[in-house]
């Protein structure tokens, strides 16, 4: 398996929560770190069943969220009730920006947002878990936006 510790990880995770600890949602767990960007439950289906995978629609959403519940994933909300998903195995912590007409996602980095959190977070008497910062705009380039398509 090529995500020995996070297949450790989810084990453990799994014991405790007394979840059943099956080959499948090992294998829905390594297409999900896999994954490269930010992807749909039926995404990832689509992809499994495209290599012949016979787990199913179901085993996938739910181990999806046990996966978000280990922290091995992130569930992210872009707008228009779309849940997309993303690794946090060995990722740097980012920020998006997403075009309101073509649903395209940029991840980026900024120090100062990467302060923020923690700042107002010590400001209100909290301490940061995580956050997620995401800028709704539309792209300023016809020719970028796949809306213009």
């Amino acid at each position: 398996m090529k995500h020995e510790k996070a297949k450790q990880e989810f084990t453990e995770f799994l014991k405790k929560g007394k979840n059943r600890i099956t080959p499948e949602r090992f294998e829905v767990m390594e297409a999900a770190l896999e994954y490269e960007g930010h992807f749909g439950a039926d995404d990832l289906y689509i992809v499994m069943k495209n290599f012949d995978s016979t787990v199913s629609r179901a085993t996938v959403y739910k181990t999806l969220e046990l996966l978000v519940q280990c922290e091995l994933i992130s569930k992210r909300n872009f707008g228009e009730n779309t849940t997309k998903y993303e690794s946090n195995f060995r990722r740097q912590i980012h920020d998006h920006l997403i075009c309101m007409d073509c649903g395209r996602i940029v991840e980026f980095v900024n120090s100062n947002i990467k302060k923020l959190p923690e700042q107002i977070s010590n400001e209100l008497g909290f301490e940061v878990s995580s956050h997620s910062f995401n800028i709704f705009a539309r792209c300023k380039d016809p020719k970028n936006c796949k809306y213009n398509k």
